[in-house]
């Protein structure tokens, strides 16, 4: 059983919504654009608002449904929490499209509200005030996964749920290194440019 909720999870995050959106709706590969992510920040500067917002709620609805899956199987927070990292990894590196996707922000936004929603919740509003006062997703994604560990400390008791805080933390900040750097160059493009 714990095979299949880890097989799961990473079949859910691997579903490429922003490489379809892109591909269905403008015949393109968001691999080849902008970030090269296929995450709902790169759909919405080469597709368009409406469908970047189709993309974010399925990557949020990925991470969620894993981890509720799992808990639904009867599986421990251990494998709850394996099953969230799944399916991360699954958006990360989706077998679909030669393990090239999206940078897992949304994806683990979803996993947090399906393991621990107050914290999940938390995270987003952190993600939101950053946004509003710097218009940079980026660095908004950054603060918000550095928020993680520090809220699963004030609002779970869960030793499974703040390692994949932290393990969370590590897979954004790795995967937003490049933006991390443009942004210390003062080139990140904010909401509104193009990127």
């Amino acid at each position: 059983m714990s095979f299949l909720c880890l097989l799961l999870g990473y079949l859910l995050g691997s579903i490429p919504s922003g490489w379809l959106a892109g591909r269905w709706l403008k015949g393109i590969d968001l691999r080849e654009l902008g970030s090269g992510s296929t995450g709902a920040t790169n759909v919405l500067r080469q597709v368009g608002k409406g469908p970047a917002l189709t993309v974010f709620v399925i990557d949020v609805g990925k991470g969620a449904i894993a981890v509720l899956l799992a808990r639904a199987l009867g599986a421990s927070n251990w494998i709850q929490v394996l099953a969230g990292l799944t399916a991360l990894a699954g958006h990360i590196w989706p077998v679909w499209l030669n393990f090239k996707g999206g940078k897992a922000v949304a994806t683990g936004f979803g996993m947090f509200l399906g393991l621990a929603w107050p914290v999940g919740l938390a995270s987003f509003g952190v993600f939101l005030a950053t946004l509003w006062l710097f218009r940079i997703v980026s660095l908004s994604s950054v603060v918000a996964a550095i928020s993680l560990p520090l809220l699963m400390i004030l609002l779970s008791d869960s030793k499974a749920y703040l390692l994949i805080a932290l393990v969370a933390m590590g897979l954004v900040l790795w995967r937003h290194r490049s933006n991390l750097s443009r942004i210390l160059e003062g080139s990140e493009p904010k909401i509104g440019q193009g990127g």
